[in-house]
Protein backbone atom coordinates (compact mmCIF):
# COMPACT_ATOMS: atom_id res chain seq x y z
CA UNK A 1 0.00 0.00 0.00
CA UNK A 2 2.74 2.84 1.16
CA UNK A 3 4.36 1.59 -2.39
CA UNK A 4 1.64 2.34 -4.27
CA UNK A 5 0.75 5.42 -2.81
CA UNK A 6 3.89 6.58 -4.56
CA UNK A 7 2.67 6.18 -7.61
CA UNK A 8 -1.01 8.16 -7.18
CA UNK A 9 -0.27 11.17 -8.40
CA UNK A 10 0.10 9.82 -12.04
CA UNK A 11 -2.96 7.22 -11.18
CA UNK A 12 -4.93 10.18 -10.54
CA UNK A 13 -4.02 12.59 -13.31
CA UNK A 14 -4.56 9.91 -15.60
CA UNK A 15 -7.68 9.19 -14.16
CA UNK A 16 -8.45 12.76 -14.12
CA UNK A 17 -7.84 12.84 -17.74
CA UNK A 18 -10.17 10.02 -18.64
CA UNK A 19 -12.90 11.40 -16.60
CA UNK A 20 -13.07 15.48 -18.15
CA UNK A 21 -12.80 13.57 -21.62
CA UNK A 22 -16.05 12.05 -21.37
CA UNK A 23 -18.65 10.47 -18.70
CA UNK A 24 -22.43 9.30 -18.02
CA UNK A 25 -24.23 12.79 -18.13
CA UNK A 26 -26.08 12.35 -14.85
CA UNK A 27 -28.76 14.79 -13.33
CA UNK A 28 -27.13 15.90 -10.77
CA UNK A 29 -23.72 16.57 -12.42
CA UNK A 30 -24.73 19.94 -14.38
CA UNK A 31 -24.90 21.52 -10.61
CA UNK A 32 -23.06 22.68 -7.82
CA UNK A 33 -26.27 23.36 -5.59
CA UNK A 34 -25.48 21.27 -2.35
CA UNK A 35 -28.95 20.50 -2.11
CA UNK A 36 -29.15 18.76 -5.11
CA UNK A 37 -26.04 16.79 -4.69
CA UNK A 38 -27.00 16.08 -1.35
CA UNK A 39 -30.11 14.38 -2.30
CA UNK A 40 -28.24 12.33 -4.71
CA UNK A 41 -25.53 11.16 -2.69
CA UNK A 42 -28.41 9.96 -0.07
CA UNK A 43 -30.37 8.47 -2.96
CA UNK A 44 -27.39 6.28 -4.78
CA UNK A 45 -26.48 5.04 -1.07
CA UNK A 46 -26.83 1.29 -1.86
CA UNK A 47 -29.24 1.99 -4.79
CA UNK A 48 -28.49 1.57 -8.29
CA UNK A 49 -27.92 4.77 -10.39
CA UNK A 50 -30.43 3.70 -13.05
CA UNK A 51 -33.28 3.34 -10.19
CA UNK A 52 -32.46 6.03 -8.93
CA UNK A 53 -33.14 9.25 -11.10
CA UNK A 54 -36.59 9.14 -11.76
CA UNK A 55 -36.63 9.02 -8.04
CA UNK A 56 -34.56 12.26 -8.59
CA UNK A 57 -36.08 14.17 -10.89
CA UNK A 58 -39.43 13.53 -9.02
CA UNK A 59 -38.45 14.29 -5.85
CA UNK A 60 -37.02 18.01 -7.53
CA UNK A 61 -39.94 19.11 -9.06
CA UNK A 62 -42.13 18.51 -6.10
CA UNK A 63 -39.18 19.99 -3.49
CA UNK A 64 -36.60 22.15 -5.90
CA UNK A 65 -34.97 23.35 -3.00
CA UNK A 66 -33.88 22.82 0.75
CA UNK A 67 -36.98 25.36 2.11
CA UNK A 68 -39.47 23.65 0.75
CA UNK A 69 -38.49 20.35 1.75
CA UNK A 70 -38.02 21.78 4.94
CA UNK A 71 -41.72 22.37 5.27
CA UNK A 72 -42.56 19.11 4.11
CA UNK A 73 -44.72 16.19 5.64
CA UNK A 74 -43.13 13.38 6.46
CA UNK A 75 -46.01 11.27 4.63
CA UNK A 76 -45.19 13.51 1.78
CA UNK A 77 -41.44 12.53 1.34
CA UNK A 78 -42.21 8.70 2.28
CA UNK A 79 -44.72 8.78 -0.36
CA UNK A 80 -41.88 10.21 -3.08
CA UNK A 81 -39.88 7.75 -1.26
CA UNK A 82 -41.98 4.66 -1.98
CA UNK A 83 -40.10 1.99 -3.52
CA UNK A 84 -37.06 3.21 -3.49
CA UNK A 85 -36.40 1.36 0.08
CA UNK A 86 -34.29 2.35 2.74
CA UNK A 87 -36.75 4.75 4.17
CA UNK A 88 -34.55 5.91 7.23
CA UNK A 89 -32.95 8.14 4.24
CA UNK A 90 -35.99 9.88 3.53
CA UNK A 91 -36.44 10.68 7.20
CA UNK A 92 -32.99 12.13 7.93
CA UNK A 93 -33.14 14.04 4.67
CA UNK A 94 -35.92 15.99 5.46
CA UNK A 95 -34.41 16.17 9.43
CA UNK A 96 -31.50 17.52 7.74
CA UNK A 97 -33.36 20.38 5.36
CA UNK A 98 -34.96 21.43 8.39
CA UNK A 99 -31.47 21.62 10.32
CA UNK A 100 -30.39 23.62 7.80
CA UNK A 101 -33.34 26.01 7.24
CA UNK A 102 -32.87 26.87 10.70
CA UNK A 103 -29.44 27.67 10.34
CA UNK A 104 -30.31 29.62 7.78
CA UNK A 105 -27.24 28.36 5.32
CA UNK A 106 -25.92 25.26 4.10
CA UNK A 107 -22.14 24.20 6.51
CA UNK A 108 -19.30 23.52 3.86
CA UNK A 109 -17.01 21.39 5.65
CA UNK A 110 -17.11 17.97 6.20
CA UNK A 111 -17.50 18.54 10.43
CA UNK A 112 -20.72 20.57 9.50
CA UNK A 113 -21.66 18.13 6.85
CA UNK A 114 -20.97 15.22 9.29
CA UNK A 115 -23.33 16.32 11.88
CA UNK A 116 -26.44 16.20 9.56
CA UNK A 117 -28.34 13.21 10.20
CA UNK A 118 -27.57 10.30 7.96
CA UNK A 119 -24.46 12.02 6.78
CA UNK A 120 -21.43 10.07 7.00
CA UNK A 121 -18.00 10.95 6.22
CA UNK A 122 -18.16 9.86 2.86
CA UNK A 123 -21.51 11.50 2.05
CA UNK A 124 -20.21 14.99 3.59
CA UNK A 125 -17.12 14.42 1.51
CA UNK A 126 -19.21 14.26 -1.43
CA UNK A 127 -20.85 17.17 -0.70
CA UNK A 128 -18.06 19.33 0.50
CA UNK A 129 -15.84 18.43 -2.95
CA UNK A 130 -18.06 18.59 -5.33
CA UNK A 131 -20.48 21.71 -3.86
CA UNK A 132 -17.79 23.52 -2.30
CA UNK A 133 -14.83 22.72 -3.66
CA UNK A 134 -13.10 21.60 -0.67
CA UNK A 135 -10.04 19.11 -0.81
CA UNK A 136 -12.71 16.16 1.00
CA UNK A 137 -12.04 12.41 0.43
CA UNK A 138 -14.78 10.00 0.16
CA UNK A 139 -14.56 6.04 0.60
CA UNK A 140 -18.39 4.88 -0.80
CA UNK A 141 -18.51 0.78 -2.02
CA UNK A 142 -17.28 1.50 -5.70
CA UNK A 143 -14.25 3.62 -4.18
CA UNK A 144 -13.45 1.06 -1.75
CA UNK A 145 -13.28 -1.94 -4.68
CA UNK A 146 -11.31 0.35 -6.77
CA UNK A 147 -8.31 0.54 -4.34
CA UNK A 148 -8.34 -2.78 -3.34
CA UNK A 149 -7.62 -4.12 -6.95
CA UNK A 150 -5.50 -0.92 -7.60
CA UNK A 151 -3.14 -1.98 -4.59
CA UNK A 152 -4.05 -5.29 -4.37
CA UNK A 153 -5.64 -5.48 -1.05
CA UNK A 154 -7.12 -8.76 -0.48
CA UNK A 155 -10.23 -7.72 0.98
CA UNK A 156 -12.11 -4.37 2.18
CA UNK A 157 -10.87 -3.72 5.69
CA UNK A 158 -13.92 -2.90 8.22
CA UNK A 159 -14.06 0.05 11.01
CA UNK A 160 -10.79 1.32 12.15
CA UNK A 161 -8.82 -0.95 9.39
CA UNK A 162 -10.38 1.36 6.78
CA UNK A 163 -7.85 3.46 7.57
CA UNK A 164 -5.22 2.73 4.71
CA UNK A 165 -7.84 3.30 1.94
CA UNK A 166 -9.00 6.66 3.60
CA UNK A 167 -5.46 7.27 3.39
CA UNK A 168 -5.69 7.21 -0.45
CA UNK A 169 -8.59 9.12 -0.69
CA UNK A 170 -7.07 11.74 1.25
CA UNK A 171 -3.81 11.56 -0.71
CA UNK A 172 -5.96 11.73 -4.27
CA UNK A 173 -8.25 14.69 -3.58
CA UNK A 174 -4.21 16.42 -3.27
CA UNK A 175 -3.53 16.19 -6.71
CA UNK A 176 -6.28 17.18 -8.91
CA UNK A 177 -9.66 19.20 -8.12
CA UNK A 178 -11.35 17.65 -5.25
CA UNK A 179 -14.25 17.69 -7.07
CA UNK A 180 -13.18 15.75 -10.14
CA UNK A 181 -10.92 13.43 -7.95
CA UNK A 182 -14.05 11.91 -6.42
CA UNK A 183 -16.33 11.80 -9.35
CA UNK A 184 -13.76 10.04 -11.10
CA UNK A 185 -13.34 7.63 -8.98
CA UNK A 186 -16.74 6.55 -8.43
CA UNK A 187 -17.53 6.57 -11.91
CA UNK A 188 -14.69 4.49 -12.33
CA UNK A 189 -16.02 1.83 -9.87
CA UNK A 190 -19.67 2.23 -11.40
CA UNK A 191 -18.42 1.36 -14.93
CA UNK A 192 -15.41 -0.25 -15.67
CA UNK A 193 -14.14 -1.07 -12.33
CA UNK A 194 -17.27 -3.30 -11.31
CA UNK A 195 -17.97 -5.81 -8.92
CA UNK A 196 -18.36 -8.42 -12.00
CA UNK A 197 -17.27 -8.33 -15.04
CA UNK A 198 -15.17 -5.38 -14.98
CA UNK A 199 -14.08 -3.97 -18.28
CA UNK A 200 -10.15 -3.72 -17.30
CA UNK A 201 -8.74 -2.96 -20.96
CA UNK A 202 -11.10 0.21 -21.41
CA UNK A 203 -9.42 0.97 -17.66
CA UNK A 204 -7.47 4.36 -18.03
CA UNK A 205 -5.48 3.38 -15.07
CA UNK A 206 -4.56 -0.15 -15.63
CA UNK A 207 -1.16 0.41 -16.01
CA UNK A 208 -0.78 1.13 -12.08
CA UNK A 209 -3.53 -1.62 -11.38
CA UNK A 210 -1.53 -4.51 -9.09
CA UNK A 211 -4.64 -6.89 -9.30
CA UNK A 212 -4.66 -6.49 -13.12
CA UNK A 213 -0.99 -7.15 -13.31
CA UNK A 214 -1.57 -10.01 -11.14
CA UNK A 215 -4.43 -12.19 -13.35
CA UNK A 216 -6.75 -11.20 -9.87
CA UNK A 217 -8.85 -8.47 -10.76
CA UNK A 218 -12.28 -11.19 -10.75
CA UNK A 219 -11.46 -12.04 -7.41
CA UNK A 220 -10.68 -8.90 -5.34
CA UNK A 221 -11.84 -7.69 -2.83
CA UNK A 222 -12.48 -11.05 -1.60
CA UNK A 223 -15.94 -12.13 -0.96
CA UNK A 224 -17.66 -12.52 2.46
CA UNK A 225 -19.65 -15.54 2.08
CA UNK A 226 -23.16 -14.13 3.24
CA UNK A 227 -25.84 -17.27 5.03
CA UNK A 228 -28.77 -17.64 3.28
CA UNK A 229 -31.83 -15.40 3.52
CA UNK A 230 -34.80 -16.53 6.32
CA UNK A 231 -38.32 -16.65 4.32
CA UNK A 232 -41.03 -15.86 7.17
CA UNK A 233 -44.51 -16.51 6.19
CA UNK A 234 -47.08 -13.44 7.55
CA UNK A 235 -50.27 -12.82 6.98
CA UNK A 236 -52.59 -9.79 6.04
CA UNK A 237 -55.92 -8.68 6.45
CA UNK A 238 -57.94 -6.40 4.36
CA UNK A 239 -60.16 -5.21 7.38
CA UNK A 240 -63.02 -4.10 5.78
CA UNK A 241 -65.41 -1.67 7.29
CA UNK A 242 -68.41 -0.33 4.70
CA UNK A 243 -66.12 0.87 1.79
CA UNK A 244 -62.88 1.64 3.82
CA UNK A 245 -60.30 -1.09 5.46
CA UNK A 246 -57.91 -0.63 8.08
CA UNK A 247 -53.98 0.48 7.63
CA UNK A 248 -51.67 1.18 11.00
CA UNK A 249 -48.51 2.97 10.71
CA UNK A 250 -45.27 1.96 11.53
CA UNK A 251 -42.99 3.26 14.83
CA UNK A 252 -40.79 5.65 12.84
CA UNK A 253 -37.83 4.74 14.27
CA UNK A 254 -37.77 1.07 13.18
CA UNK A 255 -37.40 -0.84 9.98
CA UNK A 256 -39.52 0.50 7.34
CA UNK A 257 -40.35 3.16 10.09
CA UNK A 258 -43.04 5.64 9.33
CA UNK A 259 -44.63 3.43 6.28
CA UNK A 260 -48.34 2.38 6.70
CA UNK A 261 -49.26 -1.03 6.12
CA UNK A 262 -51.84 -3.76 6.67
CA UNK A 263 -52.61 -5.22 10.02
CA UNK A 264 -51.06 -8.78 10.59
CA UNK A 265 -47.84 -10.52 11.27
CA UNK A 266 -45.67 -13.62 10.86
CA UNK A 267 -47.03 -16.92 11.41
CA UNK A 268 -45.71 -19.08 14.64
CA UNK A 269 -44.89 -22.91 15.24
CA UNK A 270 -47.82 -25.09 14.08
CA UNK A 271 -49.82 -22.16 12.75
CA UNK A 272 -51.68 -21.88 9.12
CA UNK A 273 -52.24 -18.72 7.80
CA UNK A 274 -55.95 -18.41 9.15
CA UNK A 275 -55.30 -19.15 12.55
CA UNK A 276 -52.31 -17.16 12.88
CA UNK A 277 -54.38 -13.88 11.02
CA UNK A 278 -56.97 -14.11 13.69
CA UNK A 279 -54.36 -14.20 16.73
CA UNK A 280 -52.42 -11.28 15.46
CA UNK A 281 -55.92 -9.60 15.13
CA UNK A 282 -56.76 -10.51 18.61
CA UNK A 283 -53.38 -9.37 19.82
CA UNK A 284 -52.78 -6.17 17.82
CA UNK A 285 -56.02 -4.55 17.81
CA UNK A 286 -58.25 -6.46 20.21
CA UNK A 287 -60.80 -7.64 17.66
CA UNK A 288 -62.21 -10.73 16.44
CA UNK A 289 -62.78 -11.58 13.08
CA UNK A 290 -64.43 -13.27 10.10
CA UNK A 291 -62.36 -14.07 7.30
CA UNK A 292 -64.08 -13.73 3.92
CA UNK A 293 -61.85 -14.78 1.23
CA UNK A 294 -58.46 -15.78 0.79
CA UNK A 295 -55.79 -14.25 -1.97
CA UNK A 296 -52.92 -15.69 -3.75
CA UNK A 297 -49.41 -14.87 -1.51
CA UNK A 298 -46.62 -12.22 -2.59
CA UNK A 299 -43.11 -12.58 -2.11
CA UNK A 300 -41.02 -10.06 -1.35
CA UNK A 301 -37.54 -9.90 -0.55
CA UNK A 302 -35.33 -7.39 1.75
CA UNK A 303 -31.38 -7.14 2.35
CA UNK A 304 -31.28 -9.70 5.13
CA UNK A 305 -34.89 -11.65 4.79
CA UNK A 306 -37.66 -12.24 2.48
CA UNK A 307 -41.62 -12.37 3.21
CA UNK A 308 -44.33 -14.51 1.82
CA UNK A 309 -47.64 -12.04 2.26
CA UNK A 310 -50.99 -13.88 2.53
CA UNK A 311 -53.41 -11.67 2.30
CA UNK A 312 -57.20 -11.90 3.60
CA UNK A 313 -59.96 -10.29 3.37
CA UNK A 314 -61.87 -9.77 6.48
CA UNK A 315 -64.25 -8.00 8.27
CA UNK A 316 -65.20 -7.61 12.43
CA UNK A 317 -67.60 -10.40 13.88
CA UNK A 318 -69.47 -7.32 15.89
CA UNK A 319 -69.33 -3.74 16.17
CA UNK A 320 -66.01 -3.16 17.90
CA UNK A 321 -64.20 -0.54 17.59
CA UNK A 322 -59.84 -1.51 16.93
CA UNK A 323 -57.70 -0.26 19.16
CA UNK A 324 -53.83 -0.14 18.99
CA UNK A 325 -50.90 1.92 20.21
CA UNK A 326 -50.14 2.90 16.99
CA UNK A 327 -51.49 5.44 14.65
CA UNK A 328 -54.55 4.03 11.94
CA UNK A 329 -56.83 5.20 9.58
CA UNK A 330 -59.27 3.58 7.66
CA UNK A 331 -58.79 4.29 3.95
CA UNK A 332 -60.61 3.76 0.61
CA UNK A 333 -58.82 2.26 -2.49
CA UNK A 334 -58.01 5.49 -3.53
CA UNK A 335 -56.16 6.50 -0.57
CA UNK A 336 -53.39 4.02 -1.46
CA UNK A 337 -52.25 6.82 -3.45
CA UNK A 338 -51.43 9.83 -1.10
CA UNK A 339 -50.38 7.61 1.81
CA UNK A 340 -46.39 5.87 1.64
CA UNK A 341 -46.58 1.60 2.18
CA UNK A 342 -43.65 -0.73 2.18
CA UNK A 343 -43.20 -2.49 -1.62
CA UNK A 344 -44.67 -5.88 -0.04
CA UNK A 345 -48.04 -4.14 0.92
CA UNK A 346 -48.19 -2.32 -2.72
CA UNK A 347 -47.35 -5.99 -4.29
CA UNK A 348 -50.33 -6.86 -1.88
CA UNK A 349 -53.00 -4.31 -3.14
CA UNK A 350 -51.90 -4.94 -6.94
CA UNK A 351 -52.80 -8.75 -6.20
CA UNK A 352 -56.31 -7.93 -4.70
CA UNK A 353 -57.30 -5.29 -6.32
CA UNK A 354 -56.86 -6.48 -9.51
CA UNK A 355 -57.74 -9.61 -9.26
CA UNK A 356 -61.80 -8.60 -8.14
CA UNK A 357 -61.25 -5.60 -10.97
CA UNK A 358 -61.19 -8.36 -13.46
CA UNK A 359 -64.25 -10.19 -11.70
CA UNK A 360 -66.27 -7.15 -12.54
CA UNK A 361 -65.07 -6.52 -15.28
CA UNK A 362 -66.18 -10.52 -16.78
CA UNK A 363 -69.54 -9.54 -14.63
CA UNK A 364 -69.07 -11.80 -11.78
CA UNK A 365 -69.76 -9.20 -9.38
CA UNK A 366 -68.49 -5.55 -8.10
CA UNK A 367 -66.09 -3.94 -5.31
CA UNK A 368 -66.99 -1.89 -2.70
CA UNK A 369 -63.89 -0.77 -0.87
CA UNK A 370 -62.36 -4.28 -0.37
CA UNK A 371 -66.25 -5.96 -0.15
CA UNK A 372 -67.13 -8.54 -3.09
CA UNK A 373 -71.04 -8.34 -3.34
CA UNK A 374 -73.01 -10.54 -6.22
CA UNK A 375 -74.98 -9.09 -8.04
CA UNK A 376 -78.62 -9.39 -7.98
Amino acid sequence: MKDFAATLRAVMSALAAWYREGHRELPWRSTRDPYTILLSEIMLQQTQVDKVIPYFERFLVRFPDVQSLAGAREDDVLKLWEGLGYYRRARHLLESARIIAAMGGWPNDIEGLSSLPGVGRSTAGAVASIAFGKRAPILDGNVKRVWCRLAAYDAIPQGRALKPLWDLSEAAVEVEEPDIVNQALMELGATICRRTAPTCTACPVNRWCRAFAEGRVEELPLSVRRAPRPVYDVSVAILQRGDRFLVTRRKSDGFLGGLWELPGGKWEDGEDGCSALHRELAEELGVQTRILKEYPPVRHAYTHFEVVLHPYVCELLEDASPTTALPMEWIRRQDIASLAFPSGTLKVFAGVFKEDLKRVADGEGEWNGGRRTDRE
